[in-house]
């Protein structure tokens, strides 16, 4: 009836006919119920486009209305996007994610996780101990730990020396043994050992605190990669396409990555209809453990050997040492690190496991390859380290002597009892081994010989492997991309032990060699752009695409342990080792934790020592670990 009403009339004419039909069928809702409700969403919609009816000041207020709620939706789209955009790497990882599904996704995820933990590590210890030494402490040259000795000079800034980590590389900010030892420095009155102390701490402490909350929010999501309800194939093919695709780079992104979720889905599938004979897959599983920990006990032994050969050649002289000699350590762990997982994965054929359960058994076993390889390293460096400080006893016992003889000839000569200190150039000052320094170099040439294994296996084993198989295929006698040598798979485990293992021994190391936090930051940097390349341009796609799990709780307990396993060794020194002598912020005392002690003696209120006191009981701290684990 509105339609045939004047236009005038129009609007006021509708809303009188609605307004009386709603009181006609409220007054008859108990009779017809559902009559009742199509009226009131018949009233509603009226009221809403209302506006659009009338004229003036109200049709135009609905114009407006309707304008600043198309702009407000585009707002919101706009800055999602801008959000995504924000976040590193996000379309590199997208892009891969396409192509090579999301487990081969999941590991540029984890490290583009693990840059963001380093970022804030080595906020925290540049700005806390490295930014006020230089700032507030002494200068090069001022005083013996912070000047090469004379006997180095000539030989300091070669590259041999310098690529190794001696010469004016020992002697600075990347090495425990440059930091001063004075209980504050500067006019901001600084305290340097125990801004130190903290910060090693600290580092462990924060670390803690975010793998436990990134674990906890990856257990909320849960799922194991299984697909949850039925018609798994109908809802991929009629629901996947995204039609706000508009670049057609995305929509060849989205359509490979529909079909790798398609393929992920088929191996589910066919692993959940598979039948087996269960006897022999038994002894085949049994059969590839004993071959696997043979090779772990091996490895283990070899590591334990060449340290020990490395330490009879540190009694020897440079001269006579050749590079593979001065480098054996470094080289075969980074050998073992590069041959055992390849050898593994061969071995594990024979088990013939999901690829999702298998890569956790990959995992699993890298993993007690690389942790058995550090701590027999470890262990073998203690064992240098007890022979340093004896040798620094005798060394701070003959300095004494010849102070005290010094003193003894200046008095008589002199006859007086005003004793200067003797002038001794600080380059010709006698001086101790100073282990700290010592270890610290050592997880510094780890992590710089890890790194050059790394991105040589990269650029040898991948992208020259890729160019030989791509141009000699075609004059080869037989096909070199189906058969050997073929495209290189992304190695999952591999890679992951490989970051959880460098992240443990910057644990270790940072407390040593407090510069070797940025080199692991520009380390990882570096990682995402090359490894992102060569995935793209070098590898292929598995051949069994899986869906990687929806929670990555697996890496983040591996790194877990990690962390504590990385927190015993730094413990031990702390409370156990007697720090150097003539070198570090804790020199001169008979712990490193005195700092802490000294601290609470002297400036805290006396009350604030008996708490401590209380706190520090075994009858505590056991209860407390227990807890914590």
């Amino acid at each position: 009836r509105c339609c045939y009403v004047s236009k005038p009339d129009r609007h006021s004419r509708c809303r009188r006919l609605v307004s009386n039909a709603c009181q006609f069928h409220f007054l008859h809702a108990q009779v017809n119920m559902p009559n009742f409700h199509l009226l009131v969403d018949a009233q509603l919609f009226v009221e809403k486009f209302e506006g659009a009816l009338g004229k003036g000041k109200g049709r135009r207020l609905y114009a407006y209305k309707v304008m600043m709620a198309k702009k407000l939706i585009k707002f919101n789209r706009d800055f999602d996007n801008f959000k995504t955009a924000c976040i590193p790497w996000e379309r590199k990882i997208k892009e891969v994610e396409s192509h090579f599904g999301s487990s081969v996704a999941s590991y540029f995820i984890f490290l583009r996780w693990m840059y963001g933990l380093n970022l804030v590590l080595f906020g925290f210890m540049f700005g806390l101990v490295v930014i006020p030494e230089v700032l507030m402490g002494l200068p090069y040259g001022s005083i013996p730990r912070k000047t090469v000795p004379r006997s180095e000079q000539a030989r300091a800034m070669d590259f041999s020396v310098l690529f190794d980590f001696g010469g004016y590389c020992k002697y600075s900010i990347l090495f425990y043994g440059y930091y001063n030892n004075k209980r504050t420095i500067g006019l901001l009155k600084f305290r340097l050992p125990l801004s130190y102390l903290l910060v090693g701490f600290g580092i462990f402490g924060y670390s803690l605190m975010v793998v436990t909350r990134t674990m906890a929010r990856n257990a909320n999501e849960g799922g194991d990669g299984a697909e949850d309800g039925a018609f798994i194939f109908s809802w991929k093919l009629f629901t996947s396409w995204d039609y706000l695709i508009g670049n057609p780079e995305t929509a060849d992104n989205k359509y490979a990555s529909i079909t790798t979720s398609f393929k992920e889905s088929i191996v589910d599938e066919q692993m959940n209809q598979k039948d087996e004979n269960v006897h022999l897959r038994r002894f085949l599983r049994i059969l590839a453990n004993l071959l696997i920990l043979c090779s772990l006990a091996g490895s283990g032994y070899l590591i334990y050997y060449v340290v020990r050969r490395s330490q009879d050649f540190a009694q020897m002289d440079d001269e006579e040492l050749s590079w593979f000699d001065k480098n054996e350590v470094e080289f075969v762990m980074s050998l073992l690190g590069l041959v055992c997982p390849p050898l593994f994965e061969t071995i594990a054929e024979l088990e013939d496991y999901h690829p999702r359960i298998a890569l956790k058994w990959q995992l699993g076993r890298i993993f007690a390859l690389f942790l058995g390889n550090l701590y027999t390293f470890l262990f073998a460096l203690f064992d240098e380290v007890q022979g340093k400080l004896e040798r620094e006893k005798s060394i701070k016992n003959a300095t004494e002597w010849a102070l005290k003889e010094y003193y003894a000839n200046y008095t008589a000569f002199h006859n007086t009892t005003e004793l200067p200190p003797p002038h001794i150039d600080p380059a010709d000052a006698i001086r101790g081994p100073c282990w700290e320094t010592s270890v610290g170099i050592e997880f510094m040439r780890l992590t710089v010989s890890d790194i050059q294994v790394s991105y040589l296996t990269i650029l040898i084993g991948d992208f020259l492997r890729a160019i030989a198989v791509r141009f000699l295929n075609y004059c080869w006698c037989w096909d070199l991309e189906a058969g050997f040598p073929s495209y290189a798979e992304f190695d999952i485990s591999g890679n992951v032990l490989g970051l959880i293992f460098n992240q443990g021994m910057i644990w270790m190391g940072a407390f040593y060699a407090p510069g070797l936090v940025g080199i692991n930051v520009l380390r990882l940097l570096s990682s995402m752009y090359y490894q992102c390349w060569a995935v793209m341009s070098c590898n292929v796609p598995h051949r069994r695409v899986f869906k990687a799990s929806r929670s990555n709780n697996f890496y983040m307990g591996l790194l877990l342990l990690v962390l504590f396993l990385s927190l015993m060794p730094v413990i031990y020194t702390i409370m156990t080792l007697s720090p150097s002598f003539d070198c570090g912020p804790f020199s001169g005392k008979e712990r490193m934790y005195d700092v802490i002690i000294e601290t609470i003696d002297r400036d805290l209120p006396s009350f604030m020592g008996t708490i401590f006191g209380y706190v520090s009981n075994p009858g505590l701290i056991i209860p407390a670990v227990l807890l914590m684990v």
